[in-house]
């Protein structure tokens, strides 16, 4: 068994054409472009049990080399993806059941007749491959660069693959992202979290592909530092899977959600106070701002307008067109994996960062609530808006780490602060004047409300 680390990339064929001559990958090519023609057929049952089971299982074709290879879903963040994965080589395209015993066979499949396994769908394309090698402070990174293009084929359906793998050979994950980011910063290129064998499936039911990742498990006693980690990856990849399922199928529903879990994002990361300088995520705040500065506005228009809503593909596919996003993306991750908000805090937030989760949250989100002041925004709802920063720090908190407050009816306080949040966001009339006052009357009455402001 191997466990396999890698990013994808989603490119163009004019962006694919780029990175052959890219001065950064031409620095470090240690073996030049190679080519090869893979073809591959995926298996599973008419029920498709695998894909259930996040288990992908095909036969390769390379030249005249058939390779069966095993792969189980690990975890996967931003297209930034670690997998277990078996590999056995065959005398022929078929299927070697006897392969496939309890070493790698997933318990949760053990009941399986492996006989009901069937062809149902290939992915065939051309590789471009190179080794990318480099020194690292005192350690060697050594990375496989795979320019792939061709198509998914699944029951008459298919899809264009035209991405840019990157295969950790030797060194850390971190330098994957480095290289990544490096590459977006110049070039169109968008984090990836699918794999070709998910393709496959989203041909046969687009609803196949899992958008919402499990929100992360906390506890009141977890560091801070550990928590606002494992949500904030959580958001980030959320936010990846929404950006790609909207690329594909267009659904408003979607959009809707990608712009609110960035504004999650942007909450999330002006929450912690000194726990997480603002010097520390300064790029990451101006590009999420100037992100919702432009969405916002689209989206606001299209609660109220179809016309705006039928435009929003062709204007999300231009912002895949350009280097924010994608770069925006890898620079999170990078800016996570190496804890980097954790770089230069003074005493007091390196106890902050230390402090458990339980205590810290109820302090915190009874100061957010302290100076919200309803009762100003009852008299004055004309100036709502100005409060939406501290009402999303709110939600991003009660949303995703509820579980920890000793709060009474967490639920219901976060279903009405949403209500004031959306109101704060559309167009000011005098309807939505007697809206704000009402709602703002709601929350200010609420049970949970007057304990966090007690």
């Amino acid at each position: 068994m191997n466990k396999e680390t890698e990013i994808k990339l989603r490119a163009s064929r004019e962006t694919l054409a780029a990175l052959r001559e890219h001065a950064l990958l031409k620095k470090r090519n240690k073996s030049g472009w190679q080519q090869r023609e893979l073809y591959n057929q995926y298996y599973d049952t008419a029920s498709r049990e695998l894909a259930g089971a996040k288990v992908a299982l095909r036969i390769r074709r390379d030249g005249e080399t058939y390779i069966q290879t095993l792969k189980s879903r690990g975890q996967s963040v931003a297209g930034l993806s670690e997998r277990n994965e078996w590999e056995w080589y065959l005398d022929s395209p078929t299927l070697d059941l006897g392969k496939l015993d309890d070493s790698c066979w997933p318990a949760s499949l053990a009941t399986l007749d492996k006989s009901e396994l069937q062809p149902l769908f290939t992915t065939d394309f051309v590789r471009e491959y190179a080794e990318i090698a480099w020194g690292r402070g005192k350690t060697k990174v050594v990375i496989e660069a795979a320019l792939d293009l061709g198509k998914v084929l699944a029951d008459g359906r298919e899809e264009d693959i035209c991405e840019l793998e990157l295969e950790l050979r030797q060194g850390e994950p971190e330098a994957l992202l480095e290289l990544a980011e490096a590459l977006a910063a110049e070039l169109p290129l968008t984090p990836c979290d699918i794999s070709k064998a998910e393709r496959g499936y989203r041909l046969f039911d687009a609803d196949s592909y899992q958008l919402r990742l499990p929100a992360p498990s906390l506890g009141v006693e977890q560091p801070l530092d550990d928590a606002f980690a494992a949500l904030a990856w959580h958001l980030l990849g959320s936010t990846q899977r929404l950006a790609e399922q909207y690329r594909f199928n267009g659904h408003w529903r979607l959009l809707v959600d990608w712009v609110s879990q960035l504004a999650e994002l942007r909450a999330l990361l002006s929450s912690l106070g000194q726990a997480a300088p603002r010097a520390t995520s300064h790029e990451l705040r101006v590009t999420l701002d100037a992100l919702l500065d432009d969405w916002r506005p689209r989206l606001v228009a299209g609660f109220d307008d179809d016309s705006a809503r039928q435009q929003a593909p062709a204007q999300f596919a231009e912002e895949l067109a350009g280097t924010r996003w994608g770069h925006f993306s890898l620079a999170a991750s990078r800016w996570l994996l190496s804890r980097a908000w954790t770089a230069q805090r003074s005493h007091r937030g390196e106890r902050q960062g230390a402090a458990a989760l339980g205590n810290w949250l109820t302090r915190q989100l009874g100061d957010e609530a302290g100076a919200l002041n309803l009762a100003r925004y009852q008299q004055q709802p004309e100036d709502l808006s100005e409060q939406l920063p501290r009402l999303e720090r709110l939600l991003v908190w009660l949303r995703l780490a509820r579980g920890v407050l000793e709060v009474p009816e967490t639920d219901r306080l976060y279903g009405e602060l949403s209500k004031l949040a959306e109101l704060a966001l559309r167009p000011l009339d005098a309807e939505q004047l007697v809206a704000r006052r009402g709602q703002a009357h709601t929350v200010a009455t609420l049970k949970a409300w007057k304990t966090l402001t007690r």
